[in-house]
């Protein structure tokens, strides 16, 4: 039997360690909220990619129905919530 090598970052699909930031969405009552795919499960490598992910993405959220975010790092609220309204 050969022992191979973990196959390099860039030929598999990254694992929830590589990419611990998420955010939680939120709706007025602080509940979860489904949104489509597109926006569901995004997972980050780091807070500014999170950062920056909801800051182009915080129209579109709230016209979903989300009304604030929270920002987690694994299962560590980092802050939040946050609204998405003026």
């Amino acid at each position: 039997m050969v022992n191979l090598p973990d196959q390099p970052p860039t030929f598999r699909s990254p694992v929830v360690s590589d990419r611990p930031w998420w955010w939680r969405l939120e709706d007025a009552a602080g509940t979860e909220v489904e949104v489509p795919e597109e926006y569901a499960g995004e997972r980050f490598a780091n807070q500014a990619d999170a950062e920056s992910w909801v800051g182009e993405y915080w129209s579109d959220l709230a016209a979903e129905g989300v009304d604030a975010v929270t920002l987690f790092e694994h299962d560590r609220q980092v802050y939040g919530p946050m609204s998405l309204h003026a």
